[in-house]
């Protein structure tokens, strides 16, 4: 028999629950019952049926809504946000019932009338990231809604989504109290300073995007090792990536004097880099050149861009400086690939996605047992996966201390062989090691954004907050727009709660919350805070959130484990977690 072609479609879907809705059930499991089966029957249908949606199904504490128009979808949204509110009102606080809400518009696979596919799932990602009364849309939906609702959108940047292989550009809806948020003008450093935007891939095959990716990621390392050279990070160049950038505004968001832009193109064994550097103030090109090579040759042609742009910039500069900053090549080509694949992985920092990227390091290795970078990315892989729980701890480290031992070994120079080794000391309490091992890596990559972050983070877990304070702004003026900014957040957090500053650290992690809802200790330092501002509500919320995604945590046992150097930092973070609820 023939097999049943998968139906599909294009559909905007709309997903929304209930928020602490175990604890409305655990309260009063009846009266919580009856309020949401009255809300469906006064609110939500009729609602939906006036905006032309299909209810797809409603779970105990959530429904899926089909419309065939974004539009319709969020107006939609935002109807049923303000109905709710009015129904809430005269209620007491912990008896209201609140929806969070997401908007998606994606293909989906329709199958008895139930809808799957990644449409659906990155809906219900967005519903999660929204806030209590909140509306989260993705960027396909505010392509479409905007201007055509009265209704105004806070940009919240690419964020991680959960079981998605690429981050997707969110969009808050913003309550008539808020204001629109204002990016302060960057001043430009007091050197020259630049910003690489992603290569545009001319090859007609679409998997050479991890090689042009790749080459780009090497140019902002060899520009990034010049002490004299501000450079924006990867992380936040890559923003504008897909995108037809306008270099005045990039400029501006990034605050560079200086954007290189270009192309690859890959075919056959034979490879064509095309650059030209702008003057972003003015919009005037500098320079412009072309370079061909041979595949053999492709770390040639990486050394002859960054070494006719450095000369752009600074025409006097010495050629010995641009040579002491050049990292070794791998021996293969196909081992580079390899790197840059994983280094693309690791930076989605997902458990699927820092496993898949140490398969490819390895791979790397094999093929260039002295590739330094590998062993140093393979080391800082690891770690990462041991303090979130995914590697047996005691052995990944062991084994990343290993790893970092070997990159430094091949060369003693290598950025991420020193990230291993503050990373490592950082989570087992070794203070002077970790500010050892993270200054190391700043001196061989001043600009390297994560590295000033980690920077800050040992300061503030060691019990100096000014100084991470200091460290973590250098991180986020080297990468202002970095998709993964919630990590900058944290960093503030763990540095404001150590300074008592329990307000801006419950700011600080609420914030990075919204970007990575997964994250367990985003969870841990918000709880706390509010716990120590005596704001118990706030504190009980969050207390649920953390033990939803951590079901096995105690207070106890952060007291003993928590990364704070200081004993009385881990009672205080205790304290504040057990004014929540917390379990001992």
């Amino acid at each position: 028999m023939a097999e049943t072609p998968v139906q599909r479609r294009l559909a905007a879907i709309l997903a929304a629950d209930v928020v602490g809705y175990s604890r409305l059930i655990e309260q009063d499991e009846a009266g919580t019952l009856a309020a949401l089966r009255e809300r469906r029957t006064v609110v939500l249908d009729p609602m939906v049926a006036r905006h032309h949606g299909r209810v797809v199904k409603v779970m105990g504490d959530g429904v899926l809504v089909e419309f065939a128009s974004a539009v319709n979808a969020v107006a939609c949204a935002v109807e049923l946000q303000r109905q709710f509110a009015a129904a809430n009102e005269g209620v007491a606080d912990d008896r209201r019932v609140v929806l969070r809400v997401g908007v998606n518009l994606g293909d989906v696979v329709v199958e008895s009338g139930d809808l799957y596919g990644d449409g659906v799932i990155i809906a219900v990602r967005l519903q999660a990231m929204a806030e209590p009364g909140g509306i989260c849309i993705s960027g396909s939906v505010h392509e479409q809604v905007a201007g055509k609702l009265d209704a105004a959108f806070d940009d919240l940047g690419l964020c991680e989504v959960k079981n998605s292989s690429k981050p997707v550009r969110v969009f808050r809806l913003r309550s008539s109290g808020d204001t629109a948020p204002v990016r302060p003008a960057l001043a430009l450093p007091d050197k020259p300073s630049i910003a690489v935007l992603p290569f545009q891939n001319m090859s007609a095959d679409p998997e050479q995007e991890h090689f042009a990716d790749g080459m780009v990621e090497e140019i902002i390392t060899a520009l990034s090792r010049m002490k004299w050279l501000f450079v924006i990070a990867r992380n936040s160049s890559f923003t504008y990536k897909g995108h037809a950038a306008d270099i005045k505004q990039v400029g501006r968001e990034l605050g560079v004097r200086y954007v290189l832009e270009g192309s690859v193109r890959k075919s056959a064994n034979r490879i064509r880099i095309t650059g030209q550097l702008i003057d972003a103030a003015t919009g005037a090109h500098l320079w412009a050149d072309r370079f061909d090579g041979g595949l053999e040759d492709v770390f040639d042609l990486q050394d002859r861009v960054t070494s006719s742009v450095v000369g752009a910039i600074a025409p006097k500069l010495v050629q010995a400086e641009i040579d002491r900053a050049k990292p070794k090549p791998p021996q293969s080509l196909d081992a580079w690939e390899s790197f840059v694949r994983g280094m693309s992985l690791y930076s989605q920092h997902s458990d699927a996605s820092t496993k898949e990227a140490l398969g490819l390091l390895d791979h790397a290795i094999d093929l260039d047992p002295g590739y330094a970078q590998a062993h140093g990315l393979r080391a800082v892989c690891l770690a990462w996966r041991a303090v979130q729980g995914w590697e047996n701890r005691d052995a990944a480290f062991v084994e990343a201390t290993e790893g970092a031992n070997r990159a430094i070994a091949c060369d003693p120079g290598e950025l991420w062989a020193h990230l291993a080794q503050g990373f490592i000391a950082c989570t087992n309490r070794r203070d002077a090691d970790a500010l050892g091992a993270f200054g190391r890596a700043i001196d061989a990559s001043p600009n390297f954004a994560w590295a000033h972050g980690l920077m800050g983070a040992a300061h503030a877990f060691g019990g100096r907050p000014a100084q991470a304070i200091e460290c973590i702004d250098r991180a986020v003026r080297l990468s202002p727009r970095d998709i993964f900014g919630e990590e900058y957040q944290l960093y503030y957090a763990f540095a404001h709660f150590q300074a008592g500053r329990y307000a801006e650290a419950a700011s600080a992690a609420e914030w990075a919350i919204q970007q990575r809802p997964g994250h367990p200790v985003l969870y841990i330092m918000a709880a706390a805070s509010y716990g120590l501002m005596g704001e118990t509500g706030k504190a009980r919320r969050v207390v649920a959130q953390l033990t939803e995604l951590a079901p096995n945590i105690s207070a106890s046992g952060l007291e003993e484990n928590f990364i704070y150097n200081r004993s009385e930092d881990r009672s205080r973070l205790a304290m504040g977690l057990r004014a929540g609820g917390l379990r001992e």
